[in-house]
């Protein structure tokens, strides 16, 4: 056997194969016995079967097998002792359809090969990070939303400030349409319009102006994203279908319970401490999660790499047969070439620091988030045993998918935690009304 990889430019190469008879003849033969002992041909006993007749009726899908199996080992083993950073895998060139399985004993083996060239990371770029603050406006409106959440809801006939209106909302001279719920309290511009309204009234406005060409407003009654609302303006029809108002809920011993579990809260002063801390932590864990995808974006879009492009495309049309058209394949290809990149960015963090992901990391991570579905911040100790079978057997289901995924997670959260001690955060300070307006 002999394989060769010749570079064809910088990112592409081709892989060379030769097979002879010594190489795979032995598997063959191996595989034929092991045939004829199970197989069940009329006229002869089960195990009695003579070889030379197994061959004979099945030598050509066992010898295709057989190379398909070889070719397989050698190759990856190939890939490992030389170290060859490549693109998913080796493609077989079209030739090899030509293979002549009933004579030749000689047999070559082309494949084509994306190579992942050496990069430098940009580390020595600054990202944004941000501590948000709370103010009061959010603590009140987080008030608000807790007494309508465990409040009375009740569908008056007519309209007043505070409630929710559900509807049909049309734009005039475009094609949305949507069933929506309006909050009155979101309204900026024209709020009389939405007070005192019936079932079956119809009310026309300007929904920018509205909603105080606020994008995240507009978002909310939409359904639509930020970015798409950015572009929305013009006038608007929302026709009254059912008002919905809220009793709010008092403040007492039977909500705080409701909230943070019996007894965790006493006092309307322990509330307001837990509520606070409760929308911090919120509010820095979105924080994290932008940090996060600041770095991504920052080191993805500066990074220095060359790719196999017209490979990487061919690939995903191989690897995605019957999933993905040559024609969704280029109008994303900016998208999986990010993905690419930061893939090729996680894998070199993760080799240059060692990083590892270890089985015990995997089951914890599974149970505390099992814990949390639960709303449980501790395992009580009569349900250890059948939370961390409960916690096996989900990471097993759909052939260990569930258990890749987790060791994904966690090994990407080590990756980014290291590249937080690398780069440069600038930390700013900010509201929490302008960080929800950012534009995530």
């Amino acid at each position: 056997m002999n394989i060769t990889l010749n570079q064809t430019d910088s990112t592409n190469a081709q892989l060379k194969v030769v097979l002879e008879e010594a190489d795979y003849a032995s598997k063959v033969d191996q595989q034929v016995k092991e045939f004829s002992k199970k197989a069940q041909i009329k006229g002869f006993r089960p195990g009695k079967v003579p070889a030379g007749l197994v061959k004979k009726m099945y030598g050509k899908s066992i010898l295709v097998e057989q190379i398909n199996k070889l070719l397989q080992e050698e190759i990856s083993k190939y890939i490992k002792e030389n170290d060859v950073k490549l693109l998913g895998e080796p493609l077989p060139e079209p030739s090899q359809a030509n293979i002549d399985w009933d004579n030749q004993k000689e047999f070559e083996f082309t494949y084509a090969v994306g190579l992942l060239p050496e990069f430098n990371l940009p580390l020595d770029k600054s990202v944004d990070g941000y501590a948000v603050e709370l103010d009061q406006k959010t603590i009140d409106e987080a008030y608000e939303n807790i007494k309508r959440q465990f409040g009375k809801t009740t569908n008056p006939e007519t309209s007043e400030e505070g409630d929710f209106i559900y509807g049909d909302l049309k734009q005039v001279d475009g094609e949305f349409e949507s069933k929506t719920l309006i909050p009155t309290t979101r309204v900026v511009e024209g709020k009389e319009q939405f007070v005192g309204v019936k079932a079956g009234d119809v009310i026309r406005f300007d929904i920018r102006k509205a909603f105080g060409d606020d994008n995240a407003a507009l978002a909310h009654v939409t359904g639509l994203s930020k970015e798409v609302t950015a572009d929305l303006n013009g006038e608007f029809e929302f026709t009254v279908e059912k008002i919905n108002r809220t009793e709010e809920a008092e403040l007492n011993q039977e909500l705080f319970d409701k909230l943070f579990g019996k007894d965790a809260v006493k006092t309307e002063e322990e509330l307001d401490a837990k509520i606070r801390e409760t929308i911090k932590e919120n509010y820095d864990r979105e924080a994290d999660n932008l940090l996060n995808r600041n770095i991504i974006d920052t080191l993805v879009d500066n990074v220095d790499v060359e790719i196999p492009a017209e490979f990487f495309k061919r690939w995903l049309q191989v690897t995605n047969e019957g999933r993905l058209t040559t024609e969704q394949i280029e109008e994303n290809f900016d998208k999986y070439t990010k993905e690419l990149k930061w893939s090729m960015i996680k894998n070199k963090i993760v080799e240059e620091n060692e990083l590892k992901v270890t089985n015990e990391e995997v089951v914890n991570s599974t149970k505390e988030k099992m814990l949390a579905q639960f709303n449980m911040t501790e395992m009580p100790e009569e349900l250890a045993e059948s939370m961390n079978n409960y916690a096996q057997q989900y990471l097993q289901q759909d052939n260990g998918r569930n258990y890749i995924n987790e060791y994904e997670q966690l090994l990407a959260e080590k990756v980014l935690a290291k590249l937080k001690e690398k780069m440069t955060v600038v930390e700013k300070n900010i509201s929490a009304e302008d960080f929800r307006n950012l534009s995530f």
